[in-house]
């Protein structure tokens, strides 16, 4: 979690909750013209401008969305602000604020939440976002994060879920998998520590998917090279559950189906020999992996020529007739794989969630 024998470590209890807030938010500073009052006062004030805003939140649980025991606090402050970003990117919008709540038990001095800060401060800096507000209090059960993030888009720009029709080409940027195989090595390295305590972890070799795992990017560039092709998605989702679990949520709110192609799907080498290592189907880490934080949509079969030969995008199939149902064409042959939700879901462990 947090090791620093070198310096005496403050107790929270000493700042008080006032005085913590204050303490970790002191820094921030406030960029968007849609900032009107931040952290300091009873609630914040948002000027919308005349825009729709797009709302959305997430809760880490630490025991069940992340392992302290790997997991920087820096890495986990970061990663806490990209997957609510990363959301608001779905939805064709531009990420503008976000709150931040912390529920820590006392095991964790003020040191560990300047770590957590640090990164959320990070991700602000890098996103254009401001903070807020928020809250902290206490936990019996270790660290809790909620955080809420906030955006702002033109009516007319915004894309959902729901919108795919029949022949739509389905598109997804990046690569996929990635981020789950990163969590096998970390797994894997941790559950080794745990056994022998004085042996080195082995991550030379796997930084991409390390990096892919702990330290994401939300995809908001992606609006402005849609923007720039013109081209308008008729539905998005963001890729944080597995790309079969999104398909399927992209199919119920656009009552269509579709055709998947297996040898279409992209995937890094590293992914790839990684999943071999683990005697794993790469594809399936795509597929039911999650946490790639890429986009996932789709666009009418008439801007096909705009975006072919784009590196950001791989066209990995299409949509078809709802009755015809969701499956993956099998590579080099035309057999039909049943797409099925097995991606992460924080009750279930193995199946996908809403969020």
């Amino acid at each position: 979690m947090f090791e620093d024998k070198s310096q005496e470590l403050t107790p929270i209890s000493k700042l008080g909750e006032f005085g913590l807030i204050k303490h970790l938010t002191e820094h921030f500073s406030l960029s968007q013209p849609s900032s009107e009052v931040g952290v300091g006062d009873d609630a914040a004030i948002i000027n919308p401008e005349n825009k729709r805003l797009v709302l959305t939140t997430d809760v880490l649980a630490e025991g069940v969305h992340f392992n302290l025991g790997y997991v920087p606090l820096k890495h986990l402050g970061y990663k806490a602000v990209v997957v609510n970003l990363s959301d608001v990117a779905a939805m064709n919008a531009v990420p503008t604020q976000i709150l931040v709540s912390l529920a820590v038990s006392n095991r964790f001095p003020v040191e560990a939440l300047e770590e957590i800060y640090s990164g959320i401060q990070a991700a602000c800096k890098r996103y254009n976002v401001d903070l807020i507000g928020g809250d902290t209090t206490s936990s019996n059960s270790g660290l809790v994060m909620s955080i809420t993030a906030v955006g702002m888009e033109d009516e007319e720009n915004i894309v959902r879920r729901k919108g795919a029709n029949p022949n739509d080409l389905l598109v997804v940027t990046g690569d996929l998998g990635g981020a789950y195989m990163g969590l096998q090595i970390l797994e894997r390295e941790h559950a080794v520590y745990l056994a022998d305590p004085n042996m080195q972890p082995e991550m030379e070799g796997y930084d991409y998917i390390l990096e892919r795992q702990l330290k994401p990017e939300a995809r908001t560039d992606i609006k402005n090279i849609l923007k720039e092709l013109e081209i308008t998605p008729t539905s998005m989702i963001d890729i944080s559950d597995g790309l079969a679990s999104e398909i399927l949520h992209l199919s119920d709110q656009s009552e269509v189906g579709f055709r998947l192609y297996e040898e279409k799907i992209p995937m890094d080498s590293l992914t790839i020999s990684t999943a071999d290592e683990f005697n794993l189907n790469p594809v399936m880490t795509a597929l039911s992996g999650g946490e790639d934080y890429e986009l996932l949509f789709t666009i009418s079969p008439n801007d096909f020529d705009k975006i072919k030969n784009h590196p950001d995008f791989s066209i990995i199939g299409h949509a078809v007739d709802k009755g015809e149902g969701n499956f993956m064409v099998a590579r080099g042959s035309n057999q039909l794989v049943s797409l099925t939700a097995q991606g992460w879901d924080a009750f279930l462990g193995n199946q996908n969630s809403d969020e």
